[in-house]
């Protein structure tokens, strides 16, 4: 009995060897005159095994020569679904912002008022809530710089350009500026008689623009620490404001009276003034600096600054008070926090949403660092969500008990396999038709006007079939007035279209050169539907002219938006006498 199991296994054992080709047919031979030999169950085991295994290759090959054959001899239906209209279920930034998983919540003193990330690598942020500025890394999520001379509340702390230097408002009536590196105070601007909610650095980084409930906005000069000008367009509080991306001397203002202004420093003017119909918590331009948005209620309204402030699109996906805007993937991307405790994406070009973000309060602000990696969420309880792009893969531990009997090259499938029912499909009329080579009956399905109106890309596809076969004159040759009426409007109202303009062009020649000569001796109402038809042609001819040339114009904006401010002043800056009396000292 045990001399049978070790056979056994032995037989199992060539089978397997056999099977990954590791034993030749050389083998097999061996095997064969050594039948009689000993061990004889040994020899015979493993030829029952050869046998079977090619048995079974041969059903395999067999079952699938016949499925090519039936392939090869089934007839091939009219592929519609080359002018079906692209609906894209998944789209990148459904991976992209899903993959913003690894989130870290850290708890602040009041509620978080603003956050600004250093365009600098690292790229640390800077969170401003109750007295202080406070200065993260992103990476260890620790506090690196304390900026805490703030006798009462701080407000808008952003950096500059070159991450060298922040500034902020508050509660003081005036405007600091500050040395990130030593954490020293540069410059105090006393120029307000209220609290300044929000200050920032212009792109020429000489000046800081500062808003305040004054209802004024001003311009500060940081080497002389002087005020240059000062705006007094609005009848309420200031709460917002962004400098133009493009000019150090165009920057807009938005306040509690619902007023949108743009202000031209060159010539001391307000020079734009929209209506937002609410009051205004966020504005900011997008990075071609001809469109801006306005956050206020339940709305973001996007403007055209080229256009005299023309109304370009209204997004309402809100359903409480929008506090704060950003600017993400280098300006295709707007993101949006509310009092509703959501964080929305839209895509600024169809301004349609991509993504939302749920936390567990209501949100105040948002960051988002310059190479999109780290999301940074300030909420009213003082909560700072951290989240950042899950870069790391997944790490699979060989050393468990689950692997103890896997060979060394085990593959393991990461997706799962779905085998489907073959269901038996049916044919359309067209297709039908089509097989027995009738090729004017198959135009006259899917001419009935179900298919031309709800379907018409199975329309096109015929076209495109009865071309390749070199069947479409034989189809539309003999027609009565009637089809070539219908046939007409159908290319009429759907040559436009991009999905189907290529093939319809190609049939509208076809029918001018069949019924050319015979253009005369058909009814009036075909003649005037082929004038219809030459008009139309005329009309898409002009209005790929004008995209031409507004493309030309489109490409003139962005390259001049592609513009590097030199500057020409020093950025070593020493504390003016104001600032020097509360200088801090690193011991």
């Amino acid at each position: 009995m045990h001399i049978v199991r070790s056979e056994n296994r032995r037989a199992a054992l060539a089978y397997d060897c056999i099977s990954h080709g590791t034993l030749s047919p050389l083998l097999i031979g061996n095997l064969s005159s050594n039948l009689w030999s000993r061990p004889r169950r040994f020899v015979l085991c493993t030829l029952t095994s050869i046998i079977c295994m090619y048995d079974i290759e041969y059903d395999c090959m067999k079952n699938t020569c016949e499925q090519r054959l039936k392939n090869m001899a089934s007839f091939k239906k009219t592929n519609t679904k080359l002018f079906l209209k692209a609906t894209p279920d998944l789209t990148i930034d459904n991976f992209f912002w899903k993959n913003h998983n690894a989130s870290v919540v850290v708890k602040e003193f009041g509620p978080i008022d603003y956050i600004d990330f250093s365009p600098i690598e690292p790229y640390h942020f800077a969170v401003t809530c109750s007295c202080r500025i406070q200065i993260y890394n992103p990476i260890t999520k620790l506090v690196t710089k304390n900026l805490n001379k703030f006798k009462e509340h701080a407000y808008g702390g952003t950096f500059r350009k070159d991450g060298r230097l922040i500034c902020a408002g508050g509660k003081e009536h005036n405007v600091k500026l500050f040395d990130v590196a030593t954490k020293s105070p540069l410059r105090i601007f006393n120029v307000h008689s209220a609290p300044v909610h929000r200050t920032f650095f212009t792109i020429d980084g000489t000046h800081i623009i500062s808003f305040s409930d004054d209802k004024t906005t001003s311009l500060l000069d940081i080497p002389s620490e002087k005020k240059v000008v000062c705006f007094k367009e609005h009848n309420d509080y200031v709460r917002a404001g962004s400098v133009s991306p493009i000019s150090s001397d165009i920057y807009i203002s938005g306040g509690y009276d619902k007023i949108v202004n743009m202000y031209d420093t060159r010539t001391n003017k307000k020079v734009l003034s929209v209506n937002h119909d609410a009051p205004i918590e966020s504005v900011i331009f997008l990075p071609s600096g001809g469109v801006f948005l306005s956050a206020g209620g339940t709305e973001i309204r996007v403007w055209d600054c080229f256009a005299n402030g023309r109304l370009l699109a209204k997004i309402s996906q809100h359903h409480k008070t929008i506090t704060c805007l950003q600017i993400a993937c280098n300006g295709r991307r707007i993101l949006s926090g509310s009092l509703d405790k959501h964080v929305r994406i839209y895509d600024s070009g169809t301004y349609k949403t991509l993504h939302t973000f749920d936390y567990p309060n209501e949100i105040l602000s948002i960051g988002i660092s310059a190479d999109d990696e780290t999301l940074v969420t300030g909420m009213t309880n003082g909560m700072i969500s951290i989240k950042q792009q899950d870069t790391k893969g997944k790490f699979v531990d060989y050393n468990k008990i689950s692997f103890q009997y896997a060979c060394d090259n085990l593959h393991l499938p990461n997706i799962d396999t779905h085998v489907h029912e073959s269901a038996k499909e049916v044919m359309g009329k067209h297709d039908a038709c089509l097989r027995k080579f009738q090729y004017s009956k198959a135009l006259d399905h899917v001419m009935i006007n179900y298919i031309v109106n709800k379907c018409p890309h199975i329309t096109v596809a015929l076209f495109q079939e009865l071309v390749r076969r070199q069947g479409i004159v034989q189809a539309l040759s003999g027609r009565d007035g009637k089809f070539l009426i219908n046939i007409l409007k159908f290319i009429i109202r759907n040559i436009g279209n991009i999905r189907f303009g290529r093939v319809l062009l190609e049939i509208a020649n076809i029918l001018m050169e069949i019924y050319d000569d015979k253009l005369e001796e058909l009814n009036l109402e075909v003649q005037l539907t082929f004038r219809l038809l030459a008009r139309k042609l005329e009309e898409e001819e002009d209005l790929i002219k004008y995209l031409t040339e507004l493309q030309g114009t489109l490409e003139m904006i962005l390259s001049s938006s592609e513009t590097t401010i030199i500057n020409t002043r020093s950025d070593d800056l020493t504390p003016s006498a104001t600032a020097q009396k509360n200088l801090i000292l690193n011991i």
